[in-house]
């Protein structure tokens, strides 16, 4: 028989919205457990060390200028961020050949971290109390209960009085048993949502120096012959660690086989020279493999009007569940700053929903005819 415990608010994730949720309600005095299915946290923020200071980012890697949570965010932990490199010409890239592009009309302004986006979810796993945090502990069922919800896994069920999912809503229909409680329309969309990065490769090319910058070239291209569709600049700041990042549709980075990295590397030559040929490292991350990431069917979902959809902005099974990740943000869906938000919206219907722990409990009076 699986232990049974019981806490107020069960986190479903790890990631930017999981711990953005945990860190208000942890805040505020509740007892909260976070269930993380992998050995690491972060979900899709993911930072690969690159030199002793220097970070290269395999998942999120941007933020912007209006972008509230991430700035508070950043103001509140001391973590420094930078601005993108955009300096210099862009490269298009299609079946007749390369052209230079001036003025990179390809490169948005955007910031980035100086320790990697990943040091945002180590920050705010660094500040949660001691043993909230539950590593390779997948959630397999979620059932109601007389007491709120049961969260079973593996080993043990947890009694909660709220439950928080934060996880893209297509991997939690694919990876947990909700026995027929959740409304057929809620099912229906998020069977049907899109998973941010899901069906991507994203690849980084790690280099001695950023080379293309002495050419006058941002770093920047798009190319409809592939394998990468889109290339930016990665590196640091002041140009260390230098690198360049793509994304590739995951089926066609499949097709490939063992052939892919020899055609990024090329397609990488082809549009920067020939240093650009023998990277340093190459970091080839498929997020449509990644299990608690993406269910089977990722590459077949891409109705992206499902972000931000009416029917996550509300809790379901009697008010007690709530959904977080980045894709169920009203703004900003897909970004970190969606993440944060969505811990924050659902950390605030649970704080309306649950007394204040720290409230002393009115006495009653005594009666006079007693």
């Amino acid at each position: 028989m699986s232990q049974r415990t019981s806490r107020s608010v069960v986190v479903i994730g790890a990631g930017a919205s999981g711990l953005a949720a945990a860190s208000i309600l942890t805040q505020a005095g509740h007892d909260v457990v976070v269930l993380e299915a992998r050995e690491r946290i972060g979900g899709r923020l993911l930072s690969a060390q690159a030199t002793p200071e220097g970070f290269l980012d395999l998942g999120a890697t941007w933020f912007w200028d209006d972008e509230r949570h991430v700035r508070t965010l950043l103001a509140d932990t001391g973590l420094g961020s930078f601005p993108q490199h955009t300096t210099g010409d862009a490269v298009y890239q299609d079946a007749g050949g390369i052209q230079r592009l001036a003025g990179n009309p390809i490169d948005a302004r955007s910031n980035r971290f100086t320790a990697g986006a990943a040091s945002l979810t180590d920050a705010l796993a660094a500040a949660l109390p001691s043993g909230t945090l539950r590593l390779s502990t997948p959630v397999t069922a979620i059932r109601s209960s007389p007491s709120g919800l049961g969260v079973h896994t593996p080993d043990f069920v947890i009694e909660a009085e709220h439950v928080v999912l934060a996880v893209p809503p297509a991997l939690a229909l694919a990876a947990i048993d909700f026995d027929g409680q959740l409304p057929a329309d809620l099912v229906r969309a998020a069977e049907q949502t899109p998973v941010w990065m899901g069906a991507v490769v994203k690849v980084v090319a790690a280099y001695p120096e950023a080379f293309w910058r002495r050419d006058g070239l941002a770093g920047a291209a798009f190319s409809r012959t592939g394998p990468l569709q889109e290339i930016h600049d990665m590196s640091g700041p002041d140009g260390q660690p230098a690198a360049l990042f793509g994304f590739a549709h995951a089926s066609a980075a499949r097709s490939a086989g063992p052939d892919f990295r020899t055609a990024v590397t090329g397609q990488l030559a082809h549009l920067f020279g020939a240093q650009a040929a023998q990277p340093l490292a190459l970091h080839v991350q498929d997020w449509s493999a990644e299990q608690w990431t993406s269910p089977a069917q990722v590459a077949q979902l891409g109705d992206y009007s499902l972000f931000g959809h009416r029917l996550y902005q509300r809790p379901t099974l009697d008010g007690r569940l709530h959904w977080a990740s980045t894709e169920t943000a009203r703004d900003y869906a897909g970004h970190i700053e969606g993440a944060l938000a969505g811990g924050e919206r659902a950390a605030h219907a649970i704080l309306h929903a649950l007394p204040d722990p720290n409230e002393e409990p009115v006495q009653a009076e005594p009666s006079l005819s007693a």
